[in-house]
């Protein structure tokens, strides 16, 4: 590939980001780092505040979503 690829851009599309559930976030982000990393993909190199805060902004929530859950499951666990 001889273009290089918009991090964010490639994600979203036309979409805005309230519109891309986390899930496709972390499933397209993993594929470009990847093939970034394996040198397959090229990529612009972008400032945080323009690409990477997406995946970033869905990471967090994952983790806030994890921890409710854990958080439910030793209360659950603490009851007699």
């Amino acid at each position: 590939m001889d273009r290089e690829l918009n991090f964010a851009r490639e994600i979203l599309g036309e979409r805005s980001y309230r519109d891309v559930p986390d899930e496709e976030v972390l499933r397209e982000a993993e594929r470009l780092l990847s093939g970034w990393m394996a040198g397959e993909l090229r990529m612009e190199r972008p400032k945080l505040y323009d690409h990477y805060a997406l995946l970033l902004l869905a990471l967090l929530r994952r983790n806030r979503e994890l921890e409710a859950r854990v958080s439910a499951l030793e209360a659950q666990a603490a009851q007699p």
